[in-house]
């Protein structure tokens, strides 16, 4: 199958053409075409430079991070673009592309760039466009698979935040029996009859301003442990996040690695983890550490602030909190340290206030979001399988190595 390959270049089967500049400021945030930078998307926009599947490729900055857009874009003026209408064909540009390892061809040492003309002169081999189509079809059914996982688990992940703001912020079933829109017996949505007796029907003043009823404030230690104590003998190796692999959206890390423990936080299941620094407390960077074994510690940066919810709270709990605009707001608002190096001390946040949540309503709300988290987990977990299914076919079917119809039938094994 090999041989009926044709030699050609990168710059005679996918030319690359410049990006072009788009300010931030020009930018439409209410559009819903991607804006592509060398790192892929970085806002929208009412209209596109291009028209159909893109291939974006980092020229500035993330050199050779290469990117699919399955329809028209705004490939901005660090990057490269290839277009082709075909989108089964541009599909295999892209994962031919992606084989070429471009992030290391660095032609400038002082400001990274990739060189297009260097870029263009790589010979590579491509099969007959049938095979292409082919190949295209089984990485693509892969990363469809992955995609429809990561959306599923940001619409989980929004349902559980979005409960938590309902119960703990806006107060929403007090105030739903305040006006009588929640009576007894009867279930509103996101509200069961069974709940009903939960909470009261009245809210009071506080230092928080109105909070229920018998509910009380504290202080965030009083019902959230900070940077709890974990055990890890040194150079012991155990699962690693780094800073860099620190979720901004959702609540799992892309990749986590192992490492011998030197000096960093430690944690277990069932922690959250807050990056304390800027821009990545600005950016979101937080976890729900659910991704190692039972007992199992897991260390990462020094930086990490590590919050556990006391009993009754449910660990998801602080995840949710970690998320609230609120608390994010408290928490921006009290770093400290000269520009560009600023942080937010654990001290900092010992003394965020909440309303002190009832026994019996804690554990209401961690029967609510736990099977959330649960199928959100076991989306993530069954896509890093998928992305590894990838990474190991990609380079062997763009080859020539691996057979297509061998890799249909392991295909049709895995992704049902």
């Amino acid at each position: 199958m090999a041989g009926e390959w044709r030699k050609t270049t990168v710059g005679e089967f996918a030319p690359f053409a410049y990006g072009k500049g788009l300010p931030e400021p020009q930018r439409d945030p209410l559009g819903n075409v991607p804006v592509f930078g060398s790192n892929g998307i970085v806002g929208f926009h009412s209209e596109g430079f291009t028209s159909g599947p893109t291939i974006i490729i980092g020229r500035k900055g993330t050199v050779g991070a290469v990117h699919f857009s399955p329809k028209g874009c705004w490939p901005i003026d660090t990057t490269f673009f290839v277009v082709d209408e075909d989108h089964e064909i541009a599909r295999f540009k892209y994962y031919l592309l992606k084989s070429l390892d471009l992030e290391h061809m660095n032609a400038d040492s002082a400001v990274p760039g990739l060189n297009r003309e260097a870029a263009h002169a790589r010979q590579v081999r491509v099969p007959p466009l049938p095979e292409q189509r082919a190949i295209a079809h089984i990485l693509g059914t892969l990363d469809d698979k992955i995609e429809l996982n990561r959306r599923m688990t940001e619409t989980l992940e929004a349902m559980a935040r979005a409960l938590f703001k309902s119960w703990f912020v806006d107060f929403e079933p007090v105030r739903a029996k305040m006006e009588g829109r929640w009576r007894r017996g009867e279930s509103l949505p996101g509200l069961p009859a069974h709940l009903h007796d939960l909470f009261p029907a009245r809210l009071v003043d506080s230092e928080l301003g109105e909070i229920p009823e018998g509910w009380e404030v504290a202080s965030l230690p009083e019902l959230i442990e900070i940077n709890p104590p974990r055990v890890l003998r040194k150079g012991e190796i155990a699962p690693y996040l780094d800073m860099a692999n620190m979720p901004t959206r959702g609540h799992a890390p892309s990749d986590i690695v192992e490492r011998a423990f030197g000096s960093g936080m430690r944690f277990t299941n069932g922690d959250t983890l807050v990056a304390p620094i800027t821009p990545c407390l600005e950016n979101g960077k937080t976890a729900f550490v659910d991704f190692l074994q039972n007992g199992q510690i897991g260390w990462g940066s020094t930086e990490y602030i590590v919050l556990r919810p006391r009993p009754p709270l449910p660990e998801e709990f602080a995840y949710c909190l970690a998320r609230s605009d609120t608390f994010r707001e408290f928490a921006i608002q009290s770093m400290t340290g000269t520009s560009g190096r600023q942080r937010v001390q654990a001290d900092s946040l010992a003394h965020f206030p909440l309303p002190r949540v009832p026994e019996p309503v804690a554990e209401a709300f961690g029967c609510a979001i736990k099977p959330l988290f649960a199928r959100s987990s076991a989306a993530v977990r069954e896509s890093r399988t998928l992305v590894a299914l990838r990474d190991a076919l990609l380079p062997k079917l763009i080859s020539g190595e691996l057979r297509v119809q061998d890799a249909e039938r392991f295909l049709e094994d895995t992704v049902a």
